[in-house]
């Protein structure tokens, strides 16, 4: 097995080994700076990701309360309260009462917010597009049917504990 590719640890096949290396390597290059510099360029935006990963995820449920982004986000409140006051001052945010609660506010995107969104979403997909440009009509549904059900899956078992032997256990049977 070459450094690229890990041998399989015991019990684990060999293909997901291979998943979780894919994985971590898309993980690297999607969030490279490099690669966010490059979308931001061609949305014609000056955002930091955590600002455009606020943006889309209020742009998914718009309006939502700041604790409940920061939950969905993970992440702590005081980050999600400090990149909203940003997007507020850049005109992307505004602050609304919560009809359900008046002593509460909810955060929704400003005309100016959600067309930022949908710059950096057309930078995205023609990104996405040219990285697939070569897969077959068939090949791209097969494989958006797959990653599909491998985020609900991947979403379904967040939380999930993953049961690791205990290090010291662990190196004293060698």
């Amino acid at each position: 097995m070459s450094a690229q590719n890990p041998a399989p640890s015991e019990g684990v096949s060999a293909n997901v080994v291979e998943i979780e290396y894919v994985l971590s390597r898309m993980t690297y290059v999607a969030g490279r700076a490099r690669q966010h510099e490059r979308l931001m360029a061609a949305a014609g935006l000056d955002l930091d990701r955590a600002a455009v990963t606020i943006l889309r995820n209020i742009a998914a449920r718009d309006p939502v309360r700041p604790g409940v982004l920061a939950v969905r986000l993970s992440v702590e409140a005081s980050h999600v309260t400090r990149q909203l006051r940003q997007l507020e001052r850049i005109g992307h945010v505004v602050r609304i009462a919560d009809p359900d609660d008046r002593r509460a506010q909810l955060v929704q995107l400003t005309d100016t917010g959600l067309a930022a969104v949908e710059r950096i979403r057309e930078a995205s997909r023609r990104g996405v597009e040219l990285a697939l440009a070569d897969w077959t009509p068939d090949e791209l549904e097969q494989f958006a049917t797959l990653f599909r059900r491998l985020v609900h899956d991947f979403v379904a078992h967040a939380e999930t504990p993953l049961d690791l032997p205990d290090r010291a256990s662990a190196g004293s049977s060698r």
